[in-house]
Parts: structure tokens; C-alpha cells; sequence
């Protein structure tokens, strides 16, 4: 599996933060498979630039892509908005599996506003900013991921495909 990792931040674009979720969550994946992370960035919060990344991203065959940061009530925070208008198909049980989760650690987990999708066969998963928080959602989606991967990852009239319906 080849994954992209993608921080939004403006500080962290700028250098004036260390981006510690991006390297939390390139840690987490790599205690718990042996997947390739074939993309890392740190990026400002801006629309096209999140846009084009995710497009790109998944245009070359990544078969995940983990953002984190941008998804809470700032004025900034755009990263669904941008997501929503690159995936072709939404994955609300993610997103909702995550918030569930997160819910009962901190109520402050209705805030975040992060969307899960797909654009032809990669996901494409919205993090929290927070390290503590991509923790916590790791330790959710991670059990999860290798069974929807592989489900993205068939084809029609495939074996895996059969057992998914």
C-alpha cells in the first residue's frame, strides 16, 4: 500500500511550528503494517493548494491519503470543504466512527468537521490537527484500514469483492 500523509498548517508551512502530526502518524502506520509512505508535505491552509494536492496525490495511484489539521470552526480550517470537492464518493461511517470515538475522550470532538471519501481507488481521510487527537483516531481507523483498502482495491468479480456484499 502506498500512503500520503499531508499536514495543513499555515504556521507549519512557514516553518514556524514543527509539524508533530505528520511524523506521529508516519510512526503509528509503520508499528502497524508495513505499508510504503510514498508522500509527505506540510502545506498552508489554502483551498487550491489542498485541492491540488489531494487531487495529485491520488492521480498517482496512492492508495490512502491521511490529512491532519484544518478541519475545526476557524475561519481557515477548509480541509473538508477542499476534500469534499475531490472525492467522488463521501464515507460518512469514517468520519462518524471517528467523531464516536473521540466523543467519548472529549466533548470538544464535536468540532471537528473532517470528512472521509473516495476519489477512484484511493481514501481519503480528514485528521484532526492535534497529535493527541491523530493518536486517538489511529487507534480507531488502523483495525479498520486494511479491509477497506483492499476493498477499494477490488475489482469486480473478484474474490474480495464477493465477500464485501
Amino acid at each position: 500500500m502506498k500512503i500520503g500523509l499531508l499536514t495543513i498548517s499555515d504556521r507549519g508551512s512557514r516553518g514556524e511550528y514543527e509539524d508533530r502530526s505528520g511524523p506521529l502518524m508516519a510512526q503509528l502506520i509503520g508499528e502497524h503494517s508495513s505499508w510504503h509512505i510514498a508522500r509527505r508535505a506540510v502545506i498552508p491552509d489554502e483551498y487550491e493548494g489542498i485541492f491540488e494536492t489531494l487531487i495529485d496525490w491520488s492521480d498517482e495511484g496512492l492508495d490512502l491519503i491521511l490529512t491532519s489539521g484544518g478541519t475545526g470552526f476557524a475561519p481557515r480550517d477548509i480541509t473538508p470543504e477542499a476534500t469534499r470537492q475531490v472525492i467522488d464518493r463521501e464515507a460518512p461511517g469514517i468520519a462518524e466512527g471517528l467523531r464516536a470515538e473521540s466523543l467519548k475522550i472529549t466533548r470538544h470532538a464535536m468540532l471537528s468537521r473532517g470528512v472521509a471519501g473516495m476519489r477512484g481507488r484511493t481514501l481519503i481521510i480528514n485528521l484532526p490537527g492535534s497529535p493527541k487527537a491523530v493518536r486517538e483516531n489511529l487507534e480507531v481507523l488502523l483495525p479498520i484500514l486494511p479491509h477497506a483498502l483492499e476493498l477499494l482495491a477490488a475489482t469486480p468479480g473478484s474474490e474480495s469483492h464477493h465477500r464485501s456484499i
